[in-house]
């Protein structure tokens, strides 16, 4: 695996693949992002991280089936691999250790 740092839009970008699972494209994350996040996302930026994910070994890509609707083009379509998955446990286990030891009155006591 080629680098296992994994920055904030990596790991949405990651997460987002995973929600798709087996109709993960670069639209298909734009869309799905752009409609969660509330804002525009740039198809560029998406692909290109997406390849970067794939360059880490963290997804894995292949080519659908050609249709009709997009002139014969094949979709790239994206998945999670093991070590993806893993990365993305060890994130989440980080970030739910980070939370659950902040102190109530750091934010006020507004912190369930």
């Amino acid at each position: 695996m080629k680098g296992s740092q994994l920055g904030e839009f990596e790991e949405i970008v990651l997460l987002t693949i995973a929600l798709l699972y087996d109709d993960a494209y670069s639209v298909a994350v734009v869309e799905e992002l752009s409609q969660r996040l509330e804002r525009p996302m740039s198809l560029g930026a998406v692909h290109r991280t997406m390849q970067r994910l794939e360059e880490k070994g963290l997804v894995h890509s292949r080519f659908g089936e050609s249709t009709a609707e997009r002139g014969g083009r094949r979709k790239r379509l994206f998945t999670v691999t093991a070590a993806g998955e893993t990365i993305l446990q060890d994130a989440r286990r980080i970030r739910n250790d980070l939370w659950s030891d902040i102190p109530k009155a750091a934010f006020g006591g507004s912190i369930a």
